[in-house]
């Protein structure tokens, strides 16, 4: 008895450290890359493309942060091979040391006025190892959680890593949000923007520090131990569960289409469009994130009770319903309260779809290929989703001179997530570890 005690003690412990590990160094990673997404909208296209229109510079600056998208799926193949062949824990402390220097890489750039043409070409350099480093990051980190937590409260722990995002998100939006209203928008353009990404040689020492406490997975550790680690889990991956993986692109590229149009594209549309100060695009955004530490978590906790399948088709259909009905109306009126409530209702239902992706695609996955799995459907849909989203919507935008075509292209996206959902297979309760078996008999003998 007293050896059972102690077992799941230490089950319990690393539990703990696997969430912290996952959801400090998920914050940083994530920081990094919206911190990205967040600039481009604001100060990219004067610093880097200043002799175009501000709306082109601006576009240009988003293709810049699509580049980015374009290598996480590089950057997944990568991260789930190795993560899959020699583990999860060192394939993530090579990710946050990769993305750390290169986010500190872009505050040293010099501008367009100082480099020329070289500027740009060093921007999207830096950028394509962004997305490199970020390919693998999200996908080990969901999966040092699941593969560690009891099948009843999966989903709510995992979500911790969607949790990582959002603070991510809510940390780049505030600081880029204090510095922009702190300073006169010249000084801003010429260094002030540069403060938050410099910041990041802090903070990846601590995601460092935490990753290296924490162990490897049970998953990982039998599959080792048997010594049934796939030598090619990616083609292993491709050859086995194809649609999968065509699954997990269909779940979750509209949800990032709908973000990024709240969070990315509407700071641009907020400001060059609207006329109004870009601070109203970031208050919203970092109502928003700091609204989704807690919508994560509850929206994934209703999946452990109801499903992973309807909890994700009410965030998609919410969405298109509130696309359709009230969001741009609501931004149009100049109302910053307005702007901020379109912008939260939105993220709500965002959080449905979005909060339960975590553990979903994590449990579709076999485990000798799961971090491939999970690392490429997540990444693909990244490209079709998010990469381009804001470009598509400011495409849009000037060609058709109204928001109509935007609403439609984010709705359609929004009736993919809800069709693949109800296509997918329900996976609430499954057992993905070996060790699971092992609990349960202990659970009984001490009943």
């Amino acid at each position: 008895m007293e050896n059972i005690g102690q077992a799941t003690h230490e089950r319990t412990k690393s539990l703990r450290r696997a969430i912290m590990g996952s959801l400090v160094g998920t914050s940083l990673e994530w920081y990094d890359f919206f911190l990205y997404g967040t600039a481009a909208a604001l100060v990219f296209g004067d610093v880097f493309f200043p002799s175009y229109d501000p709306l082109t510079g601006t576009l240009l600056s988003f293709i810049t942060f699509a580049v980015g998208f374009a290598a996480r799926p590089v950057g997944a193949v990568i991260a789930g091979h190795f993560g899959d062949k020699i583990g999860r824990k060192k394939v993530l402390l090579a990710t946050i040391m990769v993305m750390g220097v290169s986010t500190i890489g872009i505050g040293l750039l010099p501008s367009y006025a100082t480099a020329g043409v070289i500027a740009p070409i060093l921007l999207v350099t830096i950028r394509l190892i962004q997305g490199l480093a970020l390919g693998g990051e999200w996908a080990g980190g969901a999966l040092m959680i699941a593969e560690r937590a009891p099948k009843e409260r999966r989903g709510f722990l995992t979500s911790f890593v969607q949790v990582g995002a959002s603070i991510g998100n809510l940390l780049s939006t505030g600081i880029l949000l204090l510095m922009s209203s702190a300073l006169e928008r010249d000084d801003f353009v010429s260094w002030g923007w540069r403060v938050p990404f410099l910041l990041s040689a802090v903070v990846v020492v601590v995601g460092i520090y935490i990753r290296l406490k924490v162990t490897e997975t049970p998953a990982f550790d039998v599959l080792k131990e048997s010594g049934t680690v796939s030598k090619s889990p990616v083609l292993e991956l491709l050859r086995r569960q194809p649609l999968d993986v065509l699954r997990v692109i269909g779940i979750r590229a509209g949800a990032d289409i709908m973000f990024y149009l709240l969070i990315t594209f509407l700071l641009t549309y907020i400001s060059k469009t609207l006329g109004l100060p870009a601070t109203v695009g970031l208050t919203a955004a970092m109502l928003g994130a700091g609204m989704q530490l807690l919508t994560y978590p509850a929206f994934a906790a209703l999946s452990d009770r109801f499903g992973r399948k309807p909890v994700t088709i009410f965030g998609a259909v919410g969405a298109i319903i509130w696309m359709i009905v009230a969001f741009f109306p609501l931004v149009d009126t100049k109302s910053v309260g307005l702007i901020i409530l379109a912008v939260l209702v939105g993220l709500v239902f965002h959080s449905a779809m979005y909060g339960v992706q975590a553990v979903w695609i994590c449990e579709l996955f076999d485990a000798k290929h799961r971090y491939s799995g999970a690392s490429l459907g997540y990444q693909l849909a990244g490209i079709v989703g998010g990469s381009l989203a804001p470009t598509i919507a400011i495409g849009l935008l000037q060609i058709f001179g109204s928001t109509t075509a935007i609403i439609v292209y984010v709705c359609i996206a929004l009736a993919i997530v809800a069709v693949t959902a109800a296509f997918t297979r329900e996976t609430r309760g499954v057992r993905m570890n070996d060790h699971e078996e092992q609990q349960a008999a202990e659970t009984s003998v001490r009943a």
